[in-house]
């Protein structure tokens, strides 16, 4: 690609947009993913872990639809992936890990933390994709409404009972918002 290439500032602004929008998105629920099969490989290995473990593969389960259904958009719209990918993996793992190795309730706190990043991101773009991509934003809001559901799971289970609750919701969601931010671009 040479310099003649590359667009003007503000040339083909909402085709970037959007590519960045599906890239991030695509990022979060392969985070997700990796959150969710971490805390799965400490309760599927804990007895008595067995509910905590069913419920997380169900939530699981619906971030890997998520995922499909961003595999497929980024294939069809030609939108390239994160970099960050494989470091998401590792982190999202980790996260996952450790917090179910701190218990149930420190890995329903990482689940409402991060549903709840999850959830304002999507209420922003669906704003935003308003009148811009009708594709885009009715798997926005069906997947907002999902990660409400998975937020509200995890408050019933006990998260704002965690050990440090405050803290450790904080440091999430921090960490949440600084993946989607470096997602969009890289």
């Amino acid at each position: 690609m040479t310099s003649a290439d590359l667009p003007f500032p503000g040339e083909n602004v909402r085709e970037r947009r959007i590519a960045e929008m599906i890239r991030v998105d695509h990022a979060g629920e392969y985070g997700a993913v990796q959150i969710y099969r971490g805390q799965r490989a400490v309760f599927n290995r804990i007895e008595g872990k067995a509910h905590a473990a069913r419920l997380i593969a169900e939530m699981e389960a619906g971030e890997q639809e998520h995922l499909k259904t961003f595999d497929r958009m980024i294939a069809e719209r030609g939108v390239r992936p994160t970099l960050m990918a494989p470091l998401w993996r590792v982190a999202g793992f980790g996260l996952g890990a450790a917090t179910a190795l701190m218990g149930e309730k420190a890995a329903h706190a990482c689940t409402e933390a991060v549903e709840e990043v999850i959830e304002e991101h999507y209420a922003r773009q669906s704003e935003a994709l308003a009148g811009v991509d009708s594709e885009l934003k009715r798997v926005v809001d069906r997947f907002r409404e999902d990660e409400i559901g998975h937020k509200q799971t995890a408050i019933e289970q006990g998260a704002r009972d965690a050990p440090g609750y405050p803290v450790l919701s904080a440091l999430i969601k921090f960490g949440c918002r600084a993946a989607i931010r470096i997602s969009e671009k890289i």
